[in-house]
């Protein structure tokens, strides 16, 4: 499959330089994909797909176009480069757009240690609805569960990058996931909670009552819910969703938002944005993990790298356009599709593990907020302003007192983020481990 994919790149290549490209980078992308959902018992939706993508973008004094399609005929391709360069002409000129200099680009990797495809044949859709059946039945088994939406799934994927500066290379990666969806009670008392699972290898991946079971153990929790009373109170991200507070981090340092101005922590660097101890470390050569790769979308070599370490802003994410832009070097951080350019983007992030459980964080908040989901979002980009919808349970004293829902959580990420606290629990298989966290002080809107 990568052979075939590589002479797709270099086909490409060929054409534009024929077309009259400059440079060229090209993309070829192969991918098979498998989803069964399952709803009230009954089978809703079996899909099954294959593509193969070619992307093409070429460079002509300081212009630059991309174009893409399905279609892989000699015909198309040669169409493809000669329409790719015909609107490079009319682009506007970016003195920032061009390849990495070939002394720059990746030479050699690894990818048995990075460990991203799994050699297990493909499932089989019955598979797939066996193990939605199991869940479903798993999340029906507790009493009071009315309802269950299952889902599984497989994907694999592999993509060739090849670029007149010499760079080509290519990998392959697999994913295989389970969730469940529980609800409980009926009308405007319904209320609703999942757990799922996903894995680069499908013998990894949890057995399915235990996924069914915590999907309706969280349904059942919520059932009651009311909204918390107004105030400025503490606030706990469940693990499940503080990852959105790095998140927040991660975007504002974004080298594109960076080049534009607009960003909260656009004049950051090298400044405190987290307490003292904490650091935001991205490793993309984690083995087994969805978000690893060995290059980045412009053929340089990824390595680990910290963001912020022990409190302390250390740098952008960046390609090399933003790099260029900002008169910086980039970090190898380029992602792109098979239509677009490349951009900014990062990998598999860890923010250090506090020496506390969620329990003990729990213990030490006294009454407050306990959020184990948020809906909408509103994130002033310039200004770090913060608001989104939660829901969770309410805390008295140190221990849960009742589910709550319908309220809104405010601050602003500067103050918020330099007050977090973080606990212990964040799970080793995610590619984004940010364990549950403490924030202090944060205005409450409910009844």
């Amino acid at each position: 499959m990568t052979a075939s994919l590589e002479t797709l790149t270099a086909r490409l290549l060929d054409a534009a330089k024929k077309a009259g490209a400059e440079a060229a980078d090209a993309m070829a992308v192969s991918g098979t994909s498998l989803s069964i959902d399952l709803r009230q018992g009954a089978l809703e939706q079996a899909e099954r797909a294959e593509a193969v993508e070619i992307g093409l973008r070429v460079l002509l004094g300081g212009r630059q176009a991309c174009v893409s399609a399905s279609d892989l005929s000699d015909r198309t391709i040669a169409a493809l480069a000669e329409r790719a360069v015909a609107m490079a002409r009319e682009a506007p000129q970016d003195p920032t757009v061009g390849l990495a200099d070939p002394s720059q680009i990746a030479r050699d990797w690894n990818l048995a240690a990075l460990d991203l495809a799994d050699s297990a044949p493909e499932p089989s859709a019955a598979a797939l609805e066996q193990d939605c059946r199991a869940v479903e039945a798993a999340a029906l088994s507790r009493a009071g569960i009315s309802q269950v939406e299952a889902s599984a799934g497989y994907s694999a994927r592999a993509l060739h990058i090849a670029a007149t500066n010499g760079f080509s290379g290519g990998y392959s990666r697999t994913s295989r996931s389970l969730s469940a969806v529980a609800f409980t009670g009926s009308g405007t008392q319904m209320e609703r909670d999942w757990s799922g699972e996903s894995r680069t290898y499908q013998s990894d991946l949890p057995a399915a009552r235990g996924i069914g079971e915590l999907a309706a153990d969280r349904a059942l929790a919520r059932a009651g819910a009311t909204k918390p009373k107004t105030g400025t109170y503490p606030v706990l991200f469940d693990e499940r969703v503080a990852a959105s507070l790095i998140g927040h981090l991660l975007s504002a340092i974004n080298g594109a938002a960076i080049a534009r101005g607009a960003s909260w922590l656009r004049d950051a660097l090298g400044q405190q944005v987290l307490p003292a101890a904490l650091s935001v470390i991205e490793d993309p050569h984690r083995p087994r993990i969805g978000g690893s790769r060995p290059f980045d979308a412009e053929g340089l070599p990824t390595a680990r790298r910290a963001i912020v370490e022990n409190g302390i802003l250390t740098g952008w994410t960046l390609d090399l356009g933003t790099a260029r832009k900002l008169g910086m070097q980039s970090t190898a951080n380029a992602t792109r599709g098979t239509s677009s350019p490349p951009s900014p983007s990062t990998s598999n992030i860890d923010l250090t593990q506090g020496p506390l459980s969620r329990e003990a964080l729990l213990r030490d908040m006294g009454t407050g907020l306990y959020v184990t989901s948020m809906i909408g979002s509103t994130i002033n980009p310039t200004t770090g302003d913060y608001s989104r919808g939660a829901a969770g349970f309410w805390v008295v004293n140190g221990e849960i007192a009742h589910p709550v829902n319908e309220c809104t959580i405010a601050g602003n990420l500067r103050d918020m983020l330099l007050r977090l606290v973080p606990a212990n629990d964040a799970r080793d298989h995610l590619s984004t481990r940010v364990p549950s966290c403490l924030i202090d002080g944060m205005t409450l809107a409910g009844s």
